[in-house]
């Protein structure tokens, strides 16, 4: 009886172990390879097939050539999205507390318990092994489990929130460095226009030197200015291509993969108006105060998760017990007494949590307001700025029209009007300093309510 027993026990806890084996996952390396994750990124193109298909398939038309014979702001956001390594951060982190759901969602394992007893002084003719074992079953109470699985749910779902918050810091990276590249070789061009009627200024200065018409302090002046303005034209040299490898830095590309590429911004020297309902679109679309919102009902569900730990698990305990060839069953049942504390100091700091979260939530909301409108402001002052420039520079151009007509015809010197061209060149940098406040302004303001605020960009 007693070898029956043990068989038809061990085959039971054979098969119990076969099964939880059966069940568990196998451990699979995965070295890093700093050579070969080196090697590919050196090895990034703007031409990738699979860049394309990625590009593709978040555009609303298809692409005609690739790579593309311009790219916008829009292609090297999508770019940047396909390549930038930030984004493979927070993806993995989403993946992190999509991991959480799963563990707050499993059900306690239950304990089994053997209990070989060997008696001394057994009876002739009686085997002195007594054999036995017990569960331990726990059952939670109160939709613990559920809360669990509701507050991970609103930690994920304020993840994946912060995955939308890096992609708009890299799409906000990406607008600047493109906005700093364009207008860093637009100055370069206007240097070099300056460069040139600075050098026409003090060639024709030097010949009137020559006659007694100016005097060597002029001459020595207008000889400073051009070598100022050629240092300035090596000073925009390196900005240039500082810019450009800041730009591909932003991509997540080598800089050799901008080669070749042209790059557009179309209607960069017109800053839009200040759009309406602005403090609206920003209250209803930041990430950080949805994400604020999500925490708090994270925070709101671990109030309820403590408070339902008030309440004890119930553990039974099934047993069986062969005793020298008598057969016992038994049905436990244990319970932990709440006698001693009823689980007031967690629910209190759950309360704490949760006021905290609510106070944070209300701080972000008054300063999401505020940033509004101080980068509103900034931005309505740039646009002031960059109307003034830019009348400016057209009344300029007039004049310089105009005195190009009267040099022909013999009303006005050469002198002259190489001074007026100096003096457009300058103007158009000036205009050109003040567009690039308006822009990042602008830039700004999109930062502040975390979306474009023009359709397609």
């Amino acid at each position: 009886m007693k070898r029956r027993i043990l068989r038809w026990t061990g085959r039971r806890f054979a098969v119990l172990i076969v099964t939880v084996v059966a069940g568990c996952e196998t451990y699979r390396p995965a070295p890093l390879a700093p050579a070969k994750s080196d090697q590919e990124y050196r090895t990034r193109t703007l031409a990738d097939p699979g860049l394309r298909q990625f590009a593709e398939s978040n555009l609303d038309s298809g692409l005609r050539e690739w790579p593309p014979p311009d790219w916008d702001l829009h292609l090297l956001t999508l770019v940047a999205f396909y390549y930038h390594p930030d984004l493979d951060v927070a993806r993995a982190r989403v993946g992190v507390t999509e991991a959480r759901i799963k563990t707050a969602g499993e059900r306690p394992n239950p304990t089994l318990a053997l209990f070989p007893q060997y008696t001394t002084n057994s009876p002739a003719g009686i085997s002195p092994w007594t054999l036995g074992f017990s569960l331990d079953l726990p059952l939670e109470t109160a939709g613990k489990r559920g809360y669990r699985v509701k507050q991970a749910q609103a930690l994920t779902a304020a993840a994946r929130l912060d995955l939308a918050a890096t992609a708009w810091s890299v799409r906000s990276r990406v607008r600047d460095a493109l906005l700093d590249h364009l207008l860093a070789a637009r100055e370069l061009d206007l240097l070099r226009t300056e460069e040139a009627a600075r050098t026409d200024a003090a060639t024709l200065m030097e010949r009137r030197l020559a006659v007694g018409e100016v005097s060597r302090p002029d001459v020595d002046a207008a000889r400073i200015e051009l070598a100022t303005t050629k240092l300035a034209i090596r000073a925009a040299q390196g900005s240039v291509t500082e810019t450009l490898a800041r730009l591909a830095t932003a991509l997540g590309v080598p800089l050799s993969a901008l080669d070749g590429a042209k790059l557009d911004w179309p209607k960069l020297d017109e800053p839009p108006a200040p759009p309406e309902m602005l403090q609206e679109a920003g209250l209803l679309n930041r990430i950080d105060i949805r994400r604020a919102l999500l925490e708090y009902t994270a925070a709101e569900t671990a109030l309820q998760l403590e408070v339902a730990k008030q309440y004890p698990d119930l553990h039974l305990g099934p047993g069986y017990f062969w005793d020298q060839g008598d057969r016992r069953y038994s049905l436990g049942f244990s319970v932990k007494l709440p006698v001693l504390n009823q689980n007031q100091g967690p629910i209190a700091q759950a309360k704490a949590r949760r006021k905290l979260s609510g106070a944070q939530f209300l701080a972000l909301q008054a300063q999401a307001i505020g940033e509004t409108e101080q980068t509103l402001a900034r931005y309505r002052a740039a646009l002031a700025e960059f109307a003034e420039a830019d009348k400016l520079v057209a009344l300029l151009q007039e004049q310089k029209t105009a005195m190009q007509h009267a040099v022909q015809i013999g009303e006005s010197d050469k002198l002259a009007l190489a001074g007026l061209f100096v003096r457009t060149a300058v103007a158009s940098r000036a205009r050109l300093g003040a567009l690039h406040k308006a822009q990042v302004a602008f830039g700004a303001l999109e930062d502040a309510v975390q979306r474009p605020l023009i359709e397609g960009k």
